[in-house]
């Protein structure tokens, strides 16, 4: 197969989370556990820093990875989802892995994918440890894919685990309260290993507290600890909290001793994020005139901040392109929505997109009224014809949907 049978393969012949939701989750690391054993164990021959959270883990990845690149180490990045093409989940000082690494990676393993029914995910994080080794990264930053304890990522054992934040996400898997949850992204702390904190609830803090006791890991609260700011090319407003869990995990990783991180380093990183990881769709700005921002948020509290954000912005007109997916609870996070925008509702094309009749009734509960369209291209070309220039245009709900724009 080559690069695009590949991929086509791993999306469509296996369980895969963010497209077939409940049937790709796995409850044990047992797959995890038999692919790495395969591989020889690669995971064990690298220096990882883990990253948990409901929101931010992708951002507060992307600027660890940059400020290392800065140090001049060589960094593995490994994320999901992608926005265009899976190659961006695997990098190494942001340039993404190989068309003919995957190809072969997959090729030669396929047969044993098949014989024990791996899931997309396992097979990628696999697929990330393999190349990380043989490419011998310096230290690779590892984004857990959803939740922590029984997330395939949690075969590592990390220098640093980092939990940035709880929120309620995920319930059907994780749980439905923010005990429940936090203990399910406390399981990537390990024993005598520090762990970093960035944001807390008083429900959340105690199971984070308790769950680093049992473990005799040092814990830090983040938002506590570091009063200083520095600039970043990150301009959306929750990356305040997102740069304090990454300056408090620089300042441990510089306790040790063959991490040598200035401050330089520290605020180059964070001005470069972009062009050193290619992060994308985070408060993204598309074009001017009229301006077009784009937002992968899609739970409420990530949507909340990004909601209070645009409606501090300048425009005349507000219009809004939503879609999300069918797991999401409009109850939670359609009231954050504005009355006064017009909104054109769209389905992103996957199997797990809601309809968009479905999203436009939920809407119009919440007096939220604007049109459907065929396809979230169409829904954007309608905004963008109907604004002037003097308006702004949001795109979001769905990470999806913000992919299929940056296509």
């Amino acid at each position: 197969m080559n690069y695009k049978d590949t991929v086509n393969w791993m999306f469509n012949q296996l369980p895969m989370y963010q497209t077939q939701g409940a049937s790709a989750y796995r409850k044990n690391l047992t797959n995890t556990i038999l692919l790495a054993e395969r591989l020889g164990n690669p995971e064990k021959d690298l220096r990882c820093i883990h990253v948990a959270g409901t929101n931010g883990k992708g951002s507060t990845s992307h600027m660890l990875a940059s400020i290392l690149q800065e140090a001049g180490y060589h960094v593995g990045l490994y994320t999901s989802p992608h926005l265009k093409d899976f190659k961006e989940r695997i990098k190494i000082n942001g340039n993404e892995i190989s068309e003919e690494f995957v190809t072969e990676f997959i090729n030669l393993h396929r047969t044993f994918f098949e014989n024990n029914n791996l899931s997309f995910f396992e097979m990628s994080v696999g697929l990330a440890f393999e190349y990380f080794k043989e490419k011998q990264v310096d230290i690779a930053i590892i984004e857990v894919g959803m939740g922590g304890r029984l997330d395939s990522t949690n075969i590592i054992n990390p220098i640093i685990s980092v939990i940035t934040n709880i929120g309620l996400d995920h319930v059907q898997f994780l749980g439905n309260t923010l005990e429940m949850i936090a203990n399910e992204k406390a399981g990537i702390i390990k024993p005598a290993i520090p762990v970093i904190i960035g944001e807390y609830t008083p429900e959340t803090k105690v199971v984070f507290q308790n769950k680093a006791l049992e473990n005799g890991s040092e814990i830090f609260f983040a938002s506590d600890e570091i009063k200083e700011d520095y600039p970043t090319v990150l301009l959306g407003d929750y990356q305040i909290l997102n740069k304090k869990t990454v300056i408090k995990t620089i300042r441990v990783l510089q306790s040790i001793d063959e991490f040598k991180i200035s401050e330089s380093h520290i605020k180059n990183g964070l001005l470069h994020v972009i062009k050193n990881t290619g992060l994308c769709g985070r408060w993204q700005q598309l074009q001017e005139f009229p301006k077009v921002i784009c937002d992968t948020a899609h739970n409420r509290d990530g949507l909340k901040i990004v909601i209070a954000q645009v409606l501090q912005q300048e425009y005349n007109d507000l219009h809004i392109v939503l879609g999300v997916v069918n797991d999401k609870e409009l109850k939670d996070i359609l009231p954050l929505f504005p009355k006064s925008a017009t909104y054109y509702f769209c389905k992103p094309n996957i199997p797990r997109g809601l309809e968009t009749t479905v999203l436009m009734e939920k809407a119009l509960e919440n007096k939220l009224i604007g049109e459907v369209y065929s396809s979230v291209s169409e829904a954007y070309k309608a905004a963008k014809r109907k604004a002037v220039k003097e308006d702004l245009i949001f795109v979001g709900g769905s990470t999806f949907v913000v992919a299929e724009i940056l296509e």
